[in-house]
């Protein structure tokens, strides 16, 4: 191997993987990794999710569908899922991974809070997400593993405030200070948070619970009607999106009745 081949002139460590035979083309919903005479291997994905911060808290919600390239896998997947007793993990991508992080980084909150004798910090939680981020790096650079998610908590520290952090596939985090959105179905959903706070009767942070409940209804709505991995709001199936709460009390789950009444009256 020359030392050209090493590096040089390559933009990346996946590409010279490549150039030296090992590491195959990475792979996508349309074109994935065979697992055997005529059987292509299509990873589920599991999309949208959104989080902003409104005068309660932060919302964090979830639309249900699963899809593997055109097929819808799932109707009632769950992509919002409760870390702790204040924080929640929203995740886009492959759920397979996504839920197994979900698990690894709640037993680390709980062996720190049983051993330590008090919660993690929320940048010891942040940074513990970010470390099972770059850990799946093998899987992001194969396309097979994907998973970006979105994290939300309540800081009792000084003077107490929601939080909300938004990653990339390789583990970087970024605060958001009004809201994060990810997955397929994104373009529409930040196209209307960012219009509802710009230009809404009232700033997201403003909201009352019934206003931020509403929005995060229609930017669902909206991306289901473009994107098809996006369930929004099945209407003959009764399938809402699921939505939480942080507070400073701790987490709430929305009642599916609830956001029926809701939907009907402000959406629908």
């Amino acid at each position: 191997m020359t030392s050209d081949s090493l590096g040089g002139n390559l933009p990346d460590f996946p590409a010279l993987l490549r150039r030296e035979g090992l590491l195959g083309e990475p792979s996508s919903p349309a074109s994935s990794p065979s697992l055997g005479k005529g059987s292509d291997f299509v990873p589920t994905q599991a999309t949208t999710i959104l989080a902003f911060k409104f005068s309660g808290g932060i919302l964090v919600a979830g639309d249900r569908r699963a899809t593997a390239g055109n097929t819808v896998v799932y109707d009632r997947a769950d992509k919002v899922l409760e870390i702790d007793r204040h924080s929640i993990m929203a995740i886009a991508g492959v759920p397979a991974t996504a839920w197994e992080m979900a698990r690894v980084l709640e037993h680390s909150l709980q062996f720190f809070r049983r051993t330590q004798l008090q919660e993690m910090s929320v940048d010891g939680k942040v940074r513990a997400l970010s470390k099972l981020l770059r850990d799946n790096f093998g899987f992001v650079i194969q396309g097979i593993g994907v998973v970006v998610p979105i994290f939300a908590t309540y800081d009792f520290g000084g003077e107490g405030q929601a939080r909300l952090y938004f990653y990339d596939p390789m583990g970087a985090q970024f605060e958001v200070t009004d809201y994060a959105v990810t997955g397929s179905g994104s373009p529409g959903v930040r196209g209307v948070l960012f219009y509802e706070n710009r230009w809404g009767e009232k700033p997201l942070q403003k909201l009352r619970e019934d206003d931020a409940v509403t929005i995060a209804l229609r930017a669902l709505d909206t991306a289901a009607e473009a994107d098809t991995a996006t369930g929004g709001v099945d209407r003959n199936a009764r399938i809402f999106p699921l939505i939480k709460i942080i507070s400073r009390e701790g987490i709430r789950t929305l009642p599916e009745k609830q956001l029926a009444e809701r939907f009907k009256r402000t959406v629908a």
